[in-house]
């Protein structure tokens, strides 16, 4: 009975000394990851905005940035989009032109997707696609085969899931920014 009580009294102090670390370790890493998810956002922006030399946020609920040349001209917008993957959530940076017709680029921020699959959607090859592609239609997805319009892009191969979460994250949040920017043709 006394060994038992001791053995508890151990587990509990560990218990204890262990959450109390933990919490003044989050306490201290959470600035810096917080700074450096900014880093990377500011990063992104400018990344998916060729030309772009600065940013304003003009829509900080909705998380849309203008972007502006050396000359103060809006060369594009830029917007975070996120929704369900295959094993996570994929939150993505998409930038759009000035006169809301093409995509200038994408960048995935954050996926949990499978290594070697799904997390394709990260690579170049599978980014470019999305380079001036026309918003005017929905954005879809061809499997096996070259995209034959202007709307479509190639998937994955065994990763079908990740690029049709790529897509429907695309299309929802263009359909949205779309609705809440106001813009005139540079």
């Amino acid at each position: 009975m006394k060994s038992s009580i001791k053995t508890a009294l151990i587990l509990a102090t560990i218990g204890t000394i262990s959450a109390v670390s933990i919490s003044f370790m989050a306490q201290y890493a959470y600035p810096i990851i917080e700074k450096n998810r900014e880093a990377a956002l500011r990063k992104a922006i400018l990344s998916v905005l060729p030309g772009a030399e600065r940013f304003e946020i003009i829509d900080e609920k909705n998380k849309i940035y203008r972007g502006l040349n050396r000359d103060n001209k809006t060369v594009g917008y830029a917007f975070v989009g996120q929704g369900g993957g295959y094993q996570g959530i994929i939150k993505m940076m998409i930038g759009i032109s000035p006169n809301l017709q093409s995509l200038t680029s994408i960048i995935i921020l954050e996926n949990l997707e499978t290594p070697g699959l799904g997390a394709k959607i990260t690579s170049d090859e599978f980014r470019s696609q999305f380079q001036n592609l026309p918003v005017q239609l929905p954005t879809e997805y061809i499997l096996n085969k070259p995209p034959e319009e202007p709307n479509q892009i190639q998937a994955i191969t065994g990763a079908t899931i990740s690029t049709r979460a790529v897509v429907n994250i695309l299309n929802d949040y263009v359909k949205h920014v779309k609705s809440k920017i106001t813009w005139e043709t540079p």
